[in-house]
């Protein structure tokens, strides 16, 4: 009898640790190059070391806990850092845990998740073009993302980061390929009731996947999120098709602020090749502010993938703007996975 009450409680603790079992993950993207910058309106080309040429890099830490039926808790904490100096976050003043701060719960009824999180236009962003999250030579993630300080007074279209502070995010489950992200970030500045809010879909299917995504936005991000005077709205809709031998993207959209006439509208195509253990890419960008200037970027590359966490890659871009000097840039650069 003793011996059958040992055997029923250790089966018993079993089934409680394989319950409550949960993992922990270092994770993150070591990319560096050298390169000849020269973006449009850029008096002369700079040869630089560059940190992130096709992916910016990042580490942090992720885990899951399954809590038991179906129900699973996770977090991340993951932050930017410079591979060429060993400086910490994209820019000067960005925050610790910028790319990653939340915890969520998930289950049959989707995920929630609260903290630091992706911004609504992230995923259909850099995954519907591609050179993916490049923010050197992605010519629909510049457009989108990175402001110039030289004198052209072009800025990025979207509102308000790739990332958001303080946000709640609801993911849907998948029901055959199609998925939905709605996202809110909480203002917490006292007296203003302002707020962000969007969401974005993803559908694949096959060869063909589709996506889209909308924001209004009224808080500035990363560090210390501040109120706009006016609400900035944009949104984008894009797809691709994959035949294999080449696999077709091209995106259109709008962004547009509150109490204004002048909108900005953004159009992408672009193709990816499979070739010798790797791939070709191109992508052409071009975004038209109403009555004023236009910029156009291409970008042609090579990515050859050594092993499946590491790549090297060689590309070459030409950026212009309105009635400023066109920019030639090209670089080359290793990116491991880890």
């Amino acid at each position: 009898m003793k011996k059958q009450l040992l055997t029923a409680i250790t089966l018993a603790s079993m089934a409680c640790l394989a319950q409550a079992q949960s993992s922990v993950k270092v994770q993150g993207t070591m990319d560096e190059g050298v390169a000849s910058i020269r973006m449009a309106g850029d008096k002369a080309a700079a040869t630089q070391s560059v940190s992130g040429g096709m992916t910016t890099p990042w580490f942090g830490f992720a885990g899951t806990e399954d809590l038991g039926g179906g129900l699973k808790a996770s977090f991340a904490l993951d932050g930017f850092f410079n591979n060429a100096n060993g400086g910490s976050g994209r820019f000067s003043g960005d925050t610790l845990f910028s790319r990653d701060a939340n915890v969520s719960l998930s289950g049959g009824f989707g995920t929630v998740l609260l903290g630091r999180g992706l911004a609504p236009n992230f995923l259909p962003t850099v995954i519907f073009n591609p050179f993916g999250d490049s923010f050197t030579y992605a010519p629909l993630v510049l457009h989108a993302n990175v402001p110039l300080f030289n004198g052209t007074g072009w800025s990025a279209t979207s509102p308000s980061d790739t990332g958001w502070n303080n946000e709640v995010i609801y993911s849907t489950p998948n029901f055959g390929g199609l998925s939905a992200n709605l996202h809110y970030q909480i203002g917490g500045i006292a007296g203003q009731s302002k707020s962000n809010i969007g969401g974005n879909f993803l559908y694949f299917a096959g060869p063909l996947a589709l996506t889209g995504f909308v924001e209004q936005d009224q808080l500035s991000n990363p560090g210390t999120s501040t109120a706009y005077s006016v609400t900035k709205n944009d949104w984008m809709i894009g797809g691709s098709y994959d035949l294999s031998v080449v696999k077709f993207y091209a995106t259109t959209g709008s962004a547009k602020a509150s109490g204004s006439s002048i909108s900005t509208k953004t159009n992408s195509v672009g193709a990816s090749i499979p070739a010798g253990g790797g791939s070709i890419m191109a992508d052409y960008a071009s975004t038209k502010v109403d009555a004023g200037k236009t910029r156009q970027t291409a970008t042609i590359g090579y990515d050859y993938k050594l092993s499946a966490r590491t790549d090297v890659y060689a590309n070459y871009m030409n950026d212009k703007i309105t009635t400023y000097a066109t920019g030639d840039s090209y670089g080359v650069g290793i990116r491991h996975k880890f």
